[in-house]
């Protein structure tokens, strides 16, 4: 069986996302951010395969896009670059922070849609049904109903197509008229759906007090060598934060620590944090192939 980092427990899951988001948030130093954007695009690939590789170069003109709106309505800095087409000015500082918002930001959308594929629906009922059970429920028929309900979109559309009464089949005219019809039919579809799941919970005693939830997690050695790893990586970054290492003034000039050799330790400890689970997973498959007749 190979060993991804999905087959670890759910409370593992649980911190070592917490923390990535906390720190690909809070960082803006320049080494911070290159480190957070590949390592997080590496993953998603790894995990995710075309579609991930699709999503996270869709993202890098829209990182360009964001910083050349963000520097045309945000005026600080001191290195005038020019005017824009409304007479206002542009600064090298307004657009090196805009391309550090837009890099945070899609290495968040990347480090999200890795979180989908590891955080299943039933790691969510096991890690908040003892504390909240309806907000447990909620959770799960959510990330269980968002990819149901694109598969049902592409169902629907397929049968439509198929009787000439696609979304793209006709004149515009037509078009909105087939359109507001699959909206109608998807969201029928999906509110029916809705009604099944929480009457077949109902059955199953779901809201009766006193009921117990089972579980096939187990916390074992596998799982404490990892924590453990984790919060070695986490105290360095706390260390980091503590000597000023993970930020940059960007206003009125971009000001940057010096960088050290205790500063390059930081930076390895961050990569190694964040690429834990693919070097887990990539260790795993080396092994499954060896092992293999």
């Amino acid at each position: 069986m190979k060993m991804r980092f999905d087959s670890y427990h759910p409370m593992i899951n649980l911190i070592y996302f917490a923390a990535a988001f906390a720190m690909v948030v809070a960082f803006r130093h320049p080494a911070y951010l290159l480190i957070s954007y590949v390592a997080v695009f590496l993953y998603s690939i790894k995990l995710r395969g075309k579609r991930a590789l699709v999503l996270d170069l869709a993202l890098i003109p829209l990182i360009a896009v964001y910083a050349f709106v963000y520097s045309s309505y945000n005026h600080f800095g001191v290195t005038n670059l020019g005017e824009n087409f409304i007479g206002n000015q542009i600064t090298l500082e307004s657009i090196v922070y805009g391309c550090v918002i837009g890099v945070r930001i899609a290495s968040c959308v990347m480090l999200l849609s890795c979180m989908f594929v590891v955080v299943s629906s039933d790691k969510v009922v096991y890690l908040f049904g003892r504390i909240s059970p309806k907000l447990s429920l909620f959770l799960a028929i959510l990330l269980r109903g968002i990819p149901r309900v694109g598969e049902r979109g592409r169902r629907i559309e397929r049968s439509r197509r198929g009787i000439g009464k696609g979304c793209f089949q006709g004149n515009v005219l037509q078009r909105m008229q087939h359109f507001f019809a699959f909206v109608s039919v998807l969201i029928t579809w999906t509110l029916e759906d809705l009604i099944e799941s929480a009457a077949s919970m109902k059955c199953r005693g779901y809201s009766l007090k006193g009921r117990t939830a089972f579980s096939i997690y187990r916390f074992d050695n596998r799982d404490r060598c990892f924590v453990l790893a984790v919060f070695t990586c986490l105290v360095l970054q706390m260390m980091a934060v503590l000597l000023d290492q993970t930020d940059i003034y960007y206003n009125p000039r971009i000001i940057l620590n010096r960088v050290t050799p205790l500063s390059w330790l930081f930076y390895l400890s961050y990569a190694v944090f964040l690429l834990l689970p693919m070097g887990v997973q990539v260790a795993g498959e080396i092994r499954f192939r060896r092992l293999s007749p």
